[in-house]
């Protein structure tokens, strides 16, 4: 089972390369979603959240107030380490839970785990192939601002929060550059799925499979 790494700053294209590999026929493990999921309420996680920045980051039905514990953690870099040693752990065992789950249901799947935070949190992981969805810092900037409605400095700031391009793609194994059209990201994709679901029949037909 082939465990690919999808990674890539915000804006970067990621999520539409995500969705044409889970179109071929990949199980996409969303690491942002399994964040909310280990959140939910009455979570340990969330207690932890809550005990850590106070019960007023949770809203009145018990659920997490993400703008205001955004609002408190947001460039302060011991407050992200403080709730980054809060949620980590929880949401890498749930990844490994669910690539498992992955394994058991499907022993030859193609196994991609969209990740925002790589570089940050997980890129010693085993990983068969990591991924990097590319378009330079500006690019990105003025997405947010055209398509998410972002302003200028908001778009920035979160770009300036993440770890450089220069760091994702040192560690990348397959660079794929979304700065062109659609067709263009998807053609890029539908090459990359062209050699990972090959190896994936290969390892169903008891070939070793490439590891980092």
């Amino acid at each position: 089972m082939p465990l690919i790494a999808l990674t890539g700053g915000i804006a970067s294209g990621k999520s539409t390369i995500a969705r044409r590999l889970a179109d071929h026929g990949a199980i996409v493990v969303d690491a942002d979603r399994i964040v909310r999921d280990v959140q939910a309420p009455g979570s340990p996680v969330l207690e932890a959240i809550a005990e850590a920045f106070g019960p007023d980051v949770l809203a009145a039905d018990g659920s997490l107030n993400r703008a205001r514990l955004a609002s408190r953690v947001f460039g302060d870099d011991g407050a992200v380490a403080r709730l980054n040693a809060i949620v980590h752990p929880a949401v890498r065992a749930e990844s490994v839970r669910r690539f498992a789950e992955a394994r058991e249901a499907d022993p030859g799947a193609v196994v991609v785990y969209d990740v925002p935070l790589l570089v940050e949190a997980r890129v010693d992981d085993p990983w068969d192939l990591i991924v990097v969805a590319h378009a330079p810092a500006e690019m990105r900037a003025r997405r947010l601002v055209e398509l998410r409605g972002m302003s200028e400095a908001d778009a920035h700031s979160r770009i300036a929060s993440q770890v450089g391009d220069d760091q994702r793609l040192a560690i990348a194994d397959v660079v794929i550059d979304t700065t062109g059209t659609l067709a263009a990201t998807l053609s890029q994709t539908d090459e990359l799925w062209a050699k990972v679901g090959g190896a994936a029949d290969d390892a169903g037909s008891g070939a070793d499979a490439h590891s980092r």
